[in-house]
């Protein structure tokens, strides 16, 4: 092609006002603007993570729904949960803790 030929299509590309209007709002919006490119990707990985504790927590509340529903039930289940995890005894009974050391 022509040198001549190829400067002039560039000139003309270049005096285009809506041309050069359209790139830079481009640019302005890839990279700087609240919604750029690394915003989405930022925001992504954020919704990403919140999904995985969602469904931790989900899953977390029906286990407890489960355990609540057995201690409410079962009787014996109340009390064995009431003896570990908070120590209680019977009259007359004494209660050792073993704590393994490591």
């Amino acid at each position: 092609m022509n040198p001549k030929k190829t400067q002039n299509i560039f000139l003309r590309i270049l005096r285009n006002k809506y041309l050069i209007t359209f790139l830079i709002f481009y640019v302005w919006l890839f990279f700087f603007d609240q919604n750029s490119i690394w915003e989405r990707k930022g925001n992504e990985s954020t919704i990403e993570s919140l999904e995985k504790e969602k469904a931790y927590f989900l899953d977390k509340i029906e286990h407890d729904k489960k355990r609540i529903h057995e201690l409410k039930t079962n009787r014996k289940n109340l009390e064995k949960f009431a003896r570990e995890q908070y120590l209680m005894k019977k009259k007359n009974e004494d209660i050792f803790i073993v704590i393994k050391e490591e």
